[in-house]
This record gives structure tokens, sequence and C-alpha cells, in this order.
């Protein structure tokens, strides 16, 4: 697909997008009064741009999909604000710090700062409530929880539920049958699903095939999917996320900094660094959205990468030049 591009704001330009259609949002919005550009400086007051930062996110939550990830940059003055509001609508995963080799903290007199110099920008990573992990029971976590399950993982628990009824038995039965496990009863309700362990499937399907006390001596007629093919399912349903050794897998990352060319944004992130985000959070063909596109670096790495993308930039003179830096065109 090729990629779409948008000049406008991005409120009323997310507003147009579908419920539910987006796999992974990375984006850098304003920092609030950190560049001395006009569009870092629309606000007066911290909170005015807060609660224009929760109607951002509020579409976030509309159009990420259930299984979804998000990326968001903040500066590091304004991180833990940006990670609270965040949370209002968010579970929050990690608070990334991305420390940077070189820059203008080495250009610094020692001598006259009076407090630490900032080395560094922070990455909020959410998902969105419940979906992959089990409710914790906090005042309406819980039920979010279950309603994002019930949605992500019902092909799969309606295929348990069908083998379970065909049979004549029950939750209670087949808990019976594998020993009281303590995981069983979640293998076919909505509230805090889990996909059965292998052993547990291999061992329903001896429960859902017995007869007449010789159960052993038949063949397996009943849970006629592999277990594999279910566990693939379950991990295509799974939010994406994917590390290893040989890429930074804590919460700390050093990347260098795009250095500085004419016509450069103030906030260009390196290349390096929005392709491991876009390799270990969504798969080949996702949707990935950039509200904030800026330089377009997020487009470019998604083209690079096999991934869609929408990109949204307010400001023409940026867009003019991403539009051509994505698209891989001259500028005129």
């Amino acid at each position: 697909m090729k990629p779409q591009l948008i000049n406008g704001d991005c409120l009323l330009e997310m507003a147009k997008l579908p419920d539910k259609s987006v796999d992974l949002i990375l984006t850098d919005p304003p920092y609030f009064k950190v560049k001395a550009d006009a569009w870092d400086r629309q606000w007066e007051k911290p909170t005015e741009f807060l609660a224009w930062l929760d109607q951002i996110a509020e579409q976030w939550q509309r159009i990420l999909k259930p299984n979804g990830s998000l990326y968001c940059f903040a500066s590091p003055q304004m991180a833990a604000r940006v990670e609270c509001q965040i949370m209002e609508r968010f579970k929050v995963l990690n608070h990334v710090v991305w420390s940077k080799p070189s820059g203008i903290h080495k250009r610094q007199c020692k001598e006259e700062l009076r407090s630490f110099f900032p080395q560094t920008e922070r990455i909020i990573f959410a998902e969105h409530y419940g979906a992959d992990n089990m409710a914790k029971g906090e005042a309406g976590y819980a039920a979010k929880c279950d309603e994002l399950r019930g949605f992500l993982f019902e092909p799969l628990r309606a295929y348990l539920v069908a083998e379970r009824d065909r049979e004549g038995h029950t939750t209670k039965t087949v808990c019976r049958g594998l020993g009281y496990a303590t995981m069983a009863g979640h293998y076919f309700g909505k509230a805090q699903w889990q996909l059965p362990t292998e052993k547990h499937y291999k061992a329903m399907r001896l429960i859902f095939n017995q007869s007449g006390g010789d159960y052993l001596r038949r063949e397996y007629e009943d849970l006629r999917r592999e277990y594999e093919d279910l566990r693939r399912e379950y991990e295509d349903l799974r939010r994406p996320f994917g590390v290893s050794s040989s890429v930074p897998y804590t919460d700390v990352w050093s990347f260098e900094v795009v250095q500085g060319y004419k016509g450069k944004h103030p906030c260009e992130k390196p290349q390096d660094l929005l392709r491991h985000i876009i390799s270990a959070s969504s798969r080949p063909g996702a949707l990935v959205l950039d509200c904030f596109m800026g330089s377009g670096s997020t487009g470019k790495a998604c083209r690079e990468l096999g991934r869609n993308f929408i990109g949204i930039e307010l400001d023409a003179d940026y867009y003019k030049k991403a539009s051509a830096y994505i698209n891989e065109e001259p500028l005129v």
C-alpha cells in the first residue's frame, strides 16, 4: 500500500480514521517549551498542554487495534507528566530512556551548570488495558481486561467451548479430569481467559473422548485442531513483540542523534532507533501511524521494513519535505 500522507491537523485527521484500524502508533508530539519553535510554545501552562495531549490520546485509544502498541516520545522535563496522562487511557509497559552518546551536552560549560544537564529523551511504550496480561482486580481494571480479552481471543475460546459442549461436558467435569488444575477454569470463560498448556490440551482430548472407561484406546476425534495450530493463532492475536540479545532489550537505549544538516527538523529521530521500534512491535504488512510526521523518518523506516504507513503533518513545508523523502522523489 502506498504511504498515506496527510497535510492537516492530527486531531481532525485522526477523527476520520476507522476504529481499531492501526497496528502501531509511533509518534513524537511537541515537548512543551523545549524547542524555540512556535509549535512547541502554543500553550501557556503545562495543564493546557496535557489537556491537549489527552485529546490526542483519546483518538489513539479509539484507532489503535486491541493488540496494538503505542510509542510516544517525551522530553525529560515532561516525561513523568506525559506518562501519567497516557496512563489515563493505556497501560504503560515501559518508560524507555534514550541515552544519546553525542549531542549538545558535550558542549556545555560544566562549571556553570546548576543542575545535571539532560542527555536523554524518553519514550513511553504502552498498550491497551488488558491486551496481554491478566486482570489484577483494581477498580475498573478487571472489566476493561475481560472485555478486551473476550474480543481478542474469542475465536479460540469459542472453539474450546464448542468442543466441550459437543461431548456433553461442563467446565466442572473438565477441571475434575485435569485434577482441578489452577488455571483449568479459565480455558472456557471470558474472564481472565488463558490458552491451555499443551499438556492440558492433550489431557482434555482424552477427557472428551471417554467412552465406557476405555477412552485411551480411541482415536482423537475431538479437539480436532492440533495444539501447534492453536498456539500459532494465539500468537497472531497477541500484541506483537520480539527482541533478541543483538538489539536493545532493556529500557535503556543508546542511539546516536541525527547530525545537523540544512533543513533538518529539530526533533528528527535516527533511522536505526525507529527501525528498532517498528521491528520489535509490528509484523510485516502492519499499519503504522505517525500523527506528527515531521521530517518523515518514521515513514521512511516503514517503507524499508515493509510496513504500511499513515503520516500526518500540520506544517506545509515539512509535509512537502517528508513526502519527497518517504516517496524517494526530488524536492521541487
